[in-house]
């Protein structure tokens, strides 16, 4: 990696490059709530529903009043977020906006999440892996260095990672980003259950990266596909001029608008898995069968059940249970990915694991 030489528009597709964004009615024209609407062909009688509302109208497409809220939260100027539907659309954008079809490739670093490496597929991109070091699954800078070329546009990197669960080294991470002349993505879904700080409070120092977070995990709202892109104003700008024109719902952001306003029962529920994460990890290694309970600073553990995986995954099935088998990932094998319930759901996927352990004897 050579000392980082940042260009933006340098990296950015000749054809994107050239697009005239298409302007939403609403977004023309957006300078009062109780002006007469007749410019974007809605239903101006409203929906069939039994109950009053405004879902004839479309969402602001700019996600305003979220982008405060989620400002005033995470303490990052509003300027500097985008939103997604989730964050995978996110990840569909970064790939249109800096990625050549058949010429540039992305870096991903497995066993790491598996959409860095199917949205590259479907943008024609070739997608260089550099695997984590084994069983401490830790970012390799030196093979990373070796891979990029003139070609590399984006390395993905997660932290804490899935499915390991581990954080990377914020050192290695700082040091890719400060060497990179491409973009950087760290995607940070899980970064309320670690004790390491967020990069996002950094974003200043760093023009290439783009920081990925999310409603899904720790604020509970994964059925509304709210994606959270932290990054500079002038890559915003971009993605803002290629997403599609109203890619959040009205109700979604008026549901994550109520539940970021709720911070107490926020941090209620996070100490909960937090505890109930360290009380799995002690009970998980009581049992004879479990080979290795890896740390985490997730919502789940990974958890090495040697020879017998797939078995326990399937009866775990029979007792309507389910959790994801992943030990067909690489340095994976023979590993479960177990999310954090509630207690109640803890004690009763202990048992059953007790139960299947103790038969097998």
């Amino acid at each position: 990696m050579t000392s980082n030489n940042f260009d933006l528009k340098s990296l950015i597709r000749e054809n994107i490059l050239n697009v005239d964004p298409y302007l939403s009615a609403r977004e023309e024209y957006n300078q009062g709530k109780n002006s007469i609407f007749l410019d974007a062909n809605e239903n101006s009688f409203g929906a069939p529903l039994s109950f009053y509302n405004s879902y004839n109208r479309y969402p602001d497409p700019l996600q305003k009043e979220l982008k405060r809220k989620i400002s005033e939260v995470k303490n990052i100027p509003s300027s500097k977020i985008f939103l997604g539907n989730g964050s995978d659309e996110i990840i569909d954008l970064i790939y249109r906006i800096f990625s050549r079809p058949k010429i540039d490739h992305s870096i991903i670093c497995p066993p790491t999440y598996g959409m860095y490496e199917v949205s590259g597929k479907i943008h024609g991109v070739n997608v260089v892996k550099v695997f984590l070091t084994e069983e401490e699954y830790q970012l390799n800078l030196k093979q990373i260095e070796d891979k990029i070329n003139q070609y590399s546009k984006i390395i993905f990197i997660c932290s804490p990672n899935n499915p390991t669960g581990n954080d990377l080294k914020k050192q290695d991470i700082q040091k890719i980003i400060n060497k990179f002349t491409g973009i950087v993505v760290l995607d940070e879904a899980y970064i309320d259950f670690s004790d390491q700080e967020s990069f996002s409070l950094e974003i200043e120092k760093y023009p290439n990266l783009i920081v990925l977070q999310t409603l899904s995990k720790s604020w509970g709202l994964a059925g509304l596909r709210i994606g959270i892109a932290i990054t500079s104003e002038k890559i915003i700008q971009w993605m803002n001029k290629i997403k599609y024109p109203y890619n959040i719902s009205k109700i979604s952001q008026k549901i994550a608008i109520q539940a970021l306003d709720n911070k107490d029962l926020f941090f209620y529920y996070l100490k909960s898995i937090l505890s109930e994460r360290k009380y799995m990890e002690e009970a998980l290694n009581k049992i004879s069968i479990i080979q290795k309970v890896y740390p985490s600073s997730s919502n789940f553990l990974l958890v090495k059940v040697p020879f017998s995986s797939k078995n326990l995954y399937k009866y775990l099935i029979e007792k309507n249970i389910v959790v994801r088998d992943r030990s067909k990932i690489i340095f994976c094998n023979e590993c479960l990915r177990i999310t954090i319930g509630t207690h109640e759901e803890n004690e009763y996927l202990i048992d059953q694991i007790k139960e299947y352990s103790e038969n097998r004897v």
